[in-house]
């Protein structure tokens, strides 16, 4: 097995979750296409919610931003004729999701909307995250060893709390000190690590990064924090100067940990 040492400085290990701790298979073939099926009937059982009324609209907002773009599809506004009208809508909103989700938009509306219906499924028991085998062992002996473990993904913080909160292993929630989303930035900026050691209150390089993105560990590895790619089965490919370049892992048990002072 290769083992990768971990340098003697790093106190926190900050985690990537899709590719890395969660296979991509699960989001893309599970998740995503929940929300494909089921938001016709999220948006019709839970339409006269504040919380729904709110994510519509925002999605109608964005709508209004997007109109310039190629296939666009518009939200009207329900008018007072019955239901017919608010049929029409709320198929609108579902056109309007699916085609924002074919180009692999990330806007803040369509996230909201795909937590919320997300929620609803984990918390009635219709789904579960699915972690690499190694994942949860491995957390649990960081933590033992005194690290502190955090979680960094571009899923909202929300989201990322409901995987580990409804998992194949059970509420493994507590194995975590913190998570970040995009809110504190982008995770190809190396400005986003310096925040996130900041509000952790560490030094960049107590920090080792887990990911299976490049261009993400290349952002961090700028700001002074310790990286390791993680190849995982139907990741994205990498170039030979990257497997040159990069510490690679396969799994988390290849990591060796410092030994205790």
């Amino acid at each position: 097995m290769v083992v990768l040492s971990v340098p003697a400085e790093v106190t926190v290990i900050l985690l990537d979750i899709e590719g890395t701790t969660t296979p991509i298979a699960f989001v893309k073939d599970i998740l995503f296409p929940y929300i494909k099926e089921n938001v016709k009937e999220y948006l019709q059982t839970h339409w006269e919610e504040e919380e729904c009324q709110e994510d519509v609209g925002l999605l109608r907002r964005q709508a209004e931003e997007d109109s310039h773009l190629e296939g666009a599809v518009p939200i009207p506004a329900v008018s007072d004729n019955g239901a017919a009208d608010l049929q029409q809508v709320i198929q609108a909103v579902v056109d309007n999701v699916c085609w924002q989700m074919s180009l692999d938009r990330k806007t803040t509306a369509l996230k909201q909307l795909q937590g919320h219906i997300w929620r609803a499924a984990f918390t009635a028991g219709r789904m579960k995250a699915e972690f690499f085998e190694d994942v949860v062992p491995a957390v649990r002996k960081w933590r033992e060893a005194g690290m502190k473990v955090y979680i960094y993904s571009s899923g909202s913080v929300e989201a990322q709390k409901l995987l580990f909160g409804h998992s194949t292993e059970g509420d493994i929630l507590e194995l975590f000190d913190g998570h970040f989303d995009t809110k504190i930035g982008h995770k190809v900026e190396s400005e986003s690590y310096r925040k996130i050691a900041d509000s952790i209150g560490c030094s960049t390089n107590n920090i080792l990064f887990l990911t299976d993105v490049t261009l993400e560990a290349s952002a961090a590895e700028e700001a002074d924090v310790h990286v390791a790619v993680v190849v995982r089965p139907g990741n994205a490919g990498l170039t030979d100067d990257e497997k040159t370049y990069y510490s690679l892992i396969t799994s988390f048990s290849e990591l060796d940990l410092p030994a205790s002072p």
